[in-house]
């Protein structure tokens, strides 16, 4: 073990609490940004922003807007990669935090393509693409800040901070969607109403800021530093020196990021075309995942904690075929109740299973003097090839299929197995920091 990885467990219990505390809440931010544009780009941004084409083709282009922000992550994931390992995570969290929430606030007063024609979905994707830049800086930084401040018997919990991001920016969008839905009316919420989210950003904001510039970089980075040890060009470094891990995490996300885009974004524009109860259905089945992921996501963490990294990777990976057949099934038959019922299985039962230990083993997979900047990569290059493209996917293999979603199933699939074949290549890192171990 070396002096710099056994570093990572010196903190004291404040500042346990505070490292938690700033990357659940910095990322919640992050991520209400970044899904009430998922949602409003299944519910909203078609009639507003593509209104003159074809229902299909509305859909397919407001998917692609979504699509472009996960186009953006990677670079995002390098830019924010080098600074975060030659200069610090702090500071690109800050940075990375201000840049959503003026992105977020800047969408709230875009005109609409009856306002400005097609300046509006020409500003609307730039916006989205800024929006990817900062999702991009987030996570990594997030992730690597927690796993490297935590006893080395607890990273998979403390991991799990950042991860709780996710359903608590989930639950926070599409509870206040959904509540501003339900209070101005369909007319007016397509007329004014869907703005109020976005403009909400700034308050948030605000809070995440208080918090994030009470951080500091954990004492493994700080001594690196001061043995001015840091890479000079982290990201060109882990391609040359960890390839194997950049491969590895890219398709250890593959599955669970469409998992998660095809049950909760997807599944919206899916319900409100083919299942004839409007979207309200989706929206609450999500609202009732996202608070039931505040539980689930840590304690499939713990259970790595326990047992390693792979065993309940691996479940995720090989259920969550059976979970999207199941969720498409469970539309078919029309009823609220199974439709729910399959989402918060698919997101918290076989989702979760993936997506709670994943910020540590990511992070532990990679040394510190690129840590940042590998794990980033792989989660950000794993999300533009799967997450990203995976709603406008689907909604084209439905049209192929004539409707019918069992193409979208097949697609996941491969998905899928490749998501298998990482997690049997990758090393089961609990215990381990880099290569290190504890």
């Amino acid at each position: 073990m070396t002096i710099t990885e056994s570093a990572s467990g010196a903190d004291t219990r404040p500042q346990l609490r505070t490292v938690a505390l700033g990357s659940m809440i910095g990322t919640t931010i992050e991520w209400y940004d970044f899904y009430l544009y998922a949602t409003a780009s299944a519910l909203v941004f078609k009639p507003l922003f593509f209104p003159h084409i074809s229902s299909t083709a509305g859909t397919l282009a407001s998917f692609a807007t979504y699509a472009a922000g996960f186009g953006a992550r990677p670079i995002g994931a390098i830019v924010s990669g080098h600074f975060g390992d030659r200069l610090g995570r702090k500071a690109v969290l800050v940075t990375a935090l201000l840049v959503m929430g003026l992105v977020t606030t800047a969408i709230g007063v875009l005109p609409t393509y009856a306002e400005a024609g097609l300046l509006a979905p020409a500003l609307l994707a730039f916006l989205r693409v800024l929006q990817g830049l900062a999702v991009g800086a987030e996570w990594g930084g997030a992730a690597v800040l927690s796993v490297e401040h935590a006893p080395p018997g607890r990273r998979g919990l403390f991991g799990s901070f950042t991860q709780l991001g996710s359903p608590a920016g989930m639950l926070l969008a599409t509870s206040v969607f959904f509540l501003t839905r339900k209070l101005t009316g369909a007319t007016a919420f397509l007329a004014f109403g869907w703005r109020i989210p976005f403009l909400l950003s700034v308050v948030l904001v605000a809070i995440g800021l208080v918090v994030r510039l009470r951080l500091a970089d954990a004492a493994v980075f700080a001594s690196l530093r001061q043995r001015d040890e840091l890479a000079r060009l982290p990201v060109l470094e882990v391609l040359r020196s960890q390839p194997r891990n950049v491969l590895i995490t890219t398709g250890l996300r593959l599955s669970q990021i469409g998992l998660f885009v095809l049950l909760t974004t997807y599944s919206l524009t899916y319900l409100q075309e083919s299942f004839g109860k409007g979207g309200g259905v989706g929206l609450i089945a999500v609202l009732i995942s996202s608070a039931l992921g505040l539980v689930s996501t840590p304690a499939w963490a713990l259970l790595s904690d326990r047992i390693g990294r792979r065993p309940p990777y691996l479940f995720g990976a090989l259920a969550g075929v059976a979970a999207l057949a199941l969720f498409f099934v469970a539309a078919g038959t029309g009823s609220a109740i199974a439709v729910v019922a399959s989402i918060v299985f698919g997101i918290n039962v076989v989702h979760d299973a993936m997506y709670g230990p994943q910020a540590a083993w990511f992070a532990e997979l990679f040394d510190t003097r690129v840590r940042y900047s590998g794990s980033s990569l792989g989660y950000q290059i794993g999300a533009v090839l799967s997450g990203g493209f995976a709603p406008l996917i689907a909604a084209a293999l439905l049209a192929v299929g004539g409707g019918k979603p069992w193409l979208i199933v097949a697609y996941f699939a491969v998905l899928s197995v490749i998501t298998v074949a990482a997690a049997l290549a990758a090393p089961d890192t609990r215990g381990q920091l880099g290569g290190a171990h504890d």
